[in-house]
C-alpha cells in the first residue's frame, strides 16, 4: 500500500525464519531507520476495545513504529489527507516525520508496538491540539 500522507513512508527490516528458534528482526540505526536512534521504546497490556494511543503530532521528532505482536490500525493526518494503515508484519513500519498527526487504534489482543525515534523525550516538541496542528500546517510552521 501507498503512503499517501506527507512526512511518512515505509520501512522494512530484514527478517531472517529460523524454523522452530523463532524469527529475528533487524534494525540498524541510520540504515533502515533513516535517521540516528536517540531513544526505543515499546508500548503493550493495551485494551483492544477501548484503548486509543497518540492524538498527536510533533514539531521535530522522526520516529518508525512497528507492531511486533498483533495488529493495530494506525491513522495518519498531514493537514491535508488522511490514511489508514493496518500494521501487522513484525518487520514492516511506518515512519512518523515531523508535523504528521498520528492515532492508534483498533489494538488486536497481546498487541505489542516498537518506536524508535530520533531524540530523548521533550514535551515542548508534541503538538497536542488537532485545531493547533491545522494552524501550524496551514502557516507552514512547526
Amino acid at each position: 500500500m501507498d503512503l499517501l500522507v506527507q512526512h511518512s513512508g515505509w520501512v522494512t527490516l530484514q527478517r531472517i525464519v529460523d524454523d522452530r528458534d523463532g524469527v529475528l528482526c533487524i534494525m540498524n540505526s541510520a540504515k533502515e531507520i533513516p535517521f540516528e536512534i536517540r531513544r526505543v521504546y515499546f508500548i503493550n497490556n493495551l485494551d483492544s476495545c477501548s484503548s486509543i494511543r497518540g492524538r498527536h503530532a510533533h514539531r521535530k521528532l522522526q520516529q518508525v513504529i512497528f507492531c511486533i505482536n498483533g495488529s493495530f490500525t494506525l491513522s495518519l493526518d498531514d493537514g491535508v489527507n488522511r490514511q489508514d494503515v493496518e500494521l501487522k508484519r513484525e518487520n514492516e513500519g511506518v515512519i512518523l516525520g515531523p508535523m504528521l498527526w498520528h492515532t492508534m487504534h483498533d489494538f488486536s489482543g497481546g498487541c505489542v508496538l516498537l518506536v524508535a525515534a530520533s531524540d530523548f523525550y521533550d514535551e515542548s516538541d508534541y503538538i497536542r491540539s488537532y485545531d493547533e496542528f491545522l494552524t501550524l500546517v496551514r502557516k507552514g510552521e512547526k
